[in-house]
């Protein structure tokens, strides 16, 4: 692809003078609630690329990737703060806090357009950055606070069609936490496993490798 052109391929570093700016945008689970301090995902996804990278942690406490929702990501001071960043690549992983029922009954009417919306602020930077779109995370048993996961389940298909419409990568968040109940103990919110299992997961789809066995495993 040519230089700037979004694909699905893992991101060559070799063409970066300086760091890769990485960018990590989501709700509570980005911002590492559930997990020990200092060990969110993308703090544990920082230490598996190395020096080579700058991780920036722009995840936000019950956003909601649509603007209909009770806490929008895009129009928090986060999102402001990740464009501002000027990332090289980014990864976003919203949709958990969506599938309340407050929030859910909006989800025919305005979840793809708001998704591909959001993509598209992040693809206008002037940084050209190369975009991931998470599968939103697997809900263990039968939620918490309204957050389920059968809703959790009728966005991929819907984050599926659009990676694979714009040519960007996508990432089996869902499917790499499924069945790891042992790992989520409030169903929400994955602890330091749970968000190891989350970094070694995009790690892969940025690098093209298995990563290292981090000692939380």
């Amino acid at each position: 692809t040519k230089a700037g052109a979004q694909d699905h391929t893992p991101v060559d570093t070799s063409g970066f003078e300086g760091k890769v700016k990485l960018a990590c945008v989501g709700d509570s689970i980005t911002q590492g609630v559930g997990a020990a301090k200092g060990q969110s995902w993308p703090s544990q996804l920082g230490a598996l690329l190395g020096d080579k990278w700058e991780v920036g942690n722009f995840g936000l406490s019950a956003t909601t990737l649509m603007n209909s929702g009770n806490k929008p990501y895009q129009k928090s001071g986060k999102f402001t703060a990740a464009l501002a960043f000027k990332p090289d690549v980014v990864v976003i992983m919203l949709g958990t806090n969506d599938t309340k029922p407050n929030n859910w009954k909006h989800f025919e009417q305005d979840y793809e357009k708001d998704y591909r919306d959001l993509i598209s602020d992040f693809a206008a930077l002037e940084s050209k950055p190369r975009i991931f779109i998470c599968q939103p995370p697997y809900i263990a048993k039968d939620g918490n606070w309204g957050i389920n996961d059968p809703n959790s389940i009728d966005q991929i298909p819907v984050v599926t069609a659009i990676a694979k419409d714009l040519k960007i990568g996508l990432i089996a968040v869902h499917e790499a936490l499924k069945g790891k109940d042992e790992f989520i103990p409030d169903k929400v919110h994955p602890n330091t496993q749970g968000a190891s299992v989350i970094a070694t997961t995009v790690f892969k789809a940025l690098t093209g490798k298995e990563a290292p066995v981090p000692a939380a495993q």
